[in-house]
């Protein structure tokens, strides 16, 4: 399967907006395999090419987005072309970005936190929001229909000044896959034990750090390995028997 396709003739129903190459995979590739899985549209839209990376080239960094997609089971991974390193909420930026919504109709939004360690991370939170909303306006200048995503969500995974989550996805069954795709971008975390989000942690691989903080995330739904997320909006039941996750 092609990771790179021309307009989707069907809206996406879930779609990874992330500010570099590889920060998909890293903060939700388990929920995009597992969305793939059951059948969903799922894109990434990476917002640079991360050509500011101290490691690798972007066509070579291109290169393993386009194999980590095909890993993941994603339909689809565009690339918006912003500037690495100088990504802001400006209205050029939003223009662009609710211009690509709008050609890729996604019914959910997977983003940063509002925080990060990278300003660009801050960035495309911020970015998102904003560029959601305005894709959704009648008077845009576009040759686009109208559209805005139904909801936007944040990845919380590796964050330490985080709330608690909203939700935690169970991604056991496929974080073998998430793992593999993360692998695929050997010119960023070969021999690296530190990445994007996750600090650096002593002597431990950048494998075993990220599986770590899974298992953790993991053991608070009661299962092996789990993805964080969090949204500002309450989320609802429809019944107290529903409501998932052991008491005791």
């Amino acid at each position: 399967m092609s990771a790179t396709y021309s307009t989707p003739d069907q809206p996406l129903d879930l779609l990874a907006v992330f500010a570099h190459p590889d920060d998909a995979e890293l903060l939700c590739g388990g929920a995009l395999a597992l969305a793939a899985e059951r059948g969903e549209r799922v894109g990434i839209l990476d917002l640079t090419r991360g050509e500011m990376g101290s490691r690798g080239t972007p066509e070579l960094r291109a290169k393993e987005a386009d194999a980590a997609a095909e890993i993941l089971g994603v339909s689809l991974r565009w690339n918006a072309g912003l500037p690495d390193g100088r990504l802001e909420d400006s209205h050029d930026a939003r223009r662009a970005l609710a211009n690509l919504l709008r050609m890729l109709r996604p019914g959910v939004v997977v983003t940063h936190w509002l925080d990060g360690r990278h300003p660009d991370h801050r960035a495309a939170s911020a970015l998102v929001r904003s560029s959601v909303f305005l894709a959704g306006l009648r008077k845009l200048e576009s040759p686009h229909a109208p559209f805005r995503p139904r909801k936007v969500i944040h990845s919380i995974l590796f964050r330490e000044d985080a709330p608690p989550p909203s939700f935690v996805l169970d991604v056991t069954a496929v974080m073998d896959r998430k793992m593999r795709a993360v692998a695929a971008f050997e010119s960023q975390f070969g021999g690296n034990r530190g990445a994007g989000e996750v600090y650096p942690g002593g002597d431990r691989a950048l494998p075993d750090q990220i599986r770590a903080q899974m298992a953790h995330w993991g053991s608070r739904i009661r299962v092996e390995y789990g993805e964080p997320f969090w949204t500002p909006e309450t989320l609802s039941f429809p019944s107290l028997t529903d409501v998932p996750v052991s008491s005791l």
